[in-house]
């Protein structure tokens, strides 16, 4: 058995008006050397660009790896961290019996990711200074004024 490749994935998601355009910043880091991605819709909400942006995150990996996912997107990491959305999922996408869960699209794509990879996601705190982060919402907000045009 072989040691997985230990990777660092920065991801943030932005969106003006909600819904409206949006957009989504990506930073891997790997043995020192780093990727920034980005992209964006010219409708959406900013949920969907925070999970669009882990998923991006993780498509960009070739091969299994064991991945430290930093989001400020508490709606993402704790939807993981505290099992919410493994409940959603057995319950076919229902929060309660009576209300659907968001954007169950992106939420099973983006499970299926993660079964690929080790996957830690990690909470940060968003406009605090935290670099990485701060780039990554640079690269979000660039996105969504070039959306925001079409």
């Amino acid at each position: 058995m072989y040691e997985l490749k230990e990777v660092e994935i920065f991801t943030d998601g932005a969106c003006s008006g909600n819904p409206g355009p949006g957009g989504y910043g990506v930073i891997l880091r790997y043995n020192g050397r780093e990727k920034e991605l980005s992209g964006g819709e010219a409708e959406t909400t900013n949920n969907r660009m925070e999970l669009t942006a882990a998923i991006e995150g993780l498509k960009a990996l070739k091969e299994s790896c064991k991945v430290t996912l930093y989001s400020d997107s508490k709606y993402l990491v704790d939807a993981v961290n505290e099992g919410w959305v493994y409940k959603w999922e057995e319950n076919g996408w229902m929060r309660t019996k009576r209300e659907p869960a968001l954007n169950p699209d992106l939420w099973e794509e983006l499970l299926a990711l993660m079964d690929e990879h080790e996957v830690t996601l990690v909470w940060v705190k968003g406009h605090d200074g935290h670099p990485e982060n701060e780039r990554c919402d640079k690269l979000a907000v660039m996105e969504t004024e070039k959306h925001r045009n079409l």
